[in-house]
């Protein structure tokens, strides 16, 4: 095992090879996800948009993630942790649609801190894992197969948020993510505990690229601004403009 530490990642390898249709990644992409119901979902960003406009905005930024990660590593090797029913959600047949192929499993635990450490358990002993949510639709399949490639060297890989939180999670043995149990979630310092928890567990620690979560109408501005213009996210925010 690595010595513990805690550092910048080298350059992202291209994935440009794998969107051209050669081998994707051998890890695999683990979706943890809530179903894009009015008034369960995004509700800071309720407060300013109305439920049903943030449900909508949810439902796409879930659709860009999802297509990202079939182009990373392939519907084959994704795996669905939600929480709620996509056949009640904003969206829900294309969502059902664009999963077609995954591995969809039920979130378990009291918490979300709970919810993601049984999400690692539960798809532990096939190959490493990318751990990503649905707050971050600029998200490209080339993130994505980068932190995957990491894992090949390191212990694990932790992307941070803007906010303070973490936005990706990569561990080359998924069991690890039982540790995020113990980290207190939706917390300015999240991104650096889960870093010390991690550290404190033996593991390597690479830092990934920074990105912005959304979580409020600035944010969605923000990170529509990032999104390819025919991007599910940035026409779903065009249009509430």
């Amino acid at each position: 095992m690595n010595t513990p530490r805690s550092r910048s990642a080298p350059p992202l390898r291209s994935s440009a090879s794998r969107l051209r249709g050669d081998p994707k990644s051998s890890a695999n992409v683990l979706l943890v996800a809530k179903a894009p119901v009015a008034g369960r979902v995004k509700t800071r960003l309720a407060a300013t948009v109305g439920a049903d406009r943030a449900a909508a905005l949810a439902a796409a930024a879930l659709l860009d993630t999802v297509r990202a990660c079939v182009a990373a590593v392939g519907a084959a090797r994704c795996r669905l942790a939600l929480h709620g029913d996509l056949g009640t959600a904003v969206d829900g047949d294309r969502l059902t649609e664009a999963v077609a192929g995954w591995t969809v499993l039920p979130q378990r635990g009291d918490g979300f801190a709970e919810r993601l450490a049984h999400a690692h358990l539960d798809v532990a002993g096939d190959g490493p894992v990318v751990q990503i949510g649905m707050d971050t639709p600029q998200v490209t399949a080339e993130h994505l197969s980068g932190l995957a490639d990491l894992l090949d060297e390191h212990d694990a890989v932790l992307a941070d948020a803007e906010d303070g939180g973490w936005w990706a999670l990569g561990l080359s043995d998924p069991r690890h993510g039982a540790r995020l149990s113990e980290v207190p979630m939706s917390e300015p310092t999240t991104g650096a505990s889960t870093r010390r928890t991690l550290e404190r567990a033996g593991l390597g620690v690479v830092r990934g690229p920074l990105l912005r979560d959304v979580d409020t109408a600035e944010d969605a501005e923000a990170v529509a601004r990032r999104c390819a213009p025919d991007s599910e996210f940035a026409r779903a925010w065009e249009r509430l403009r």
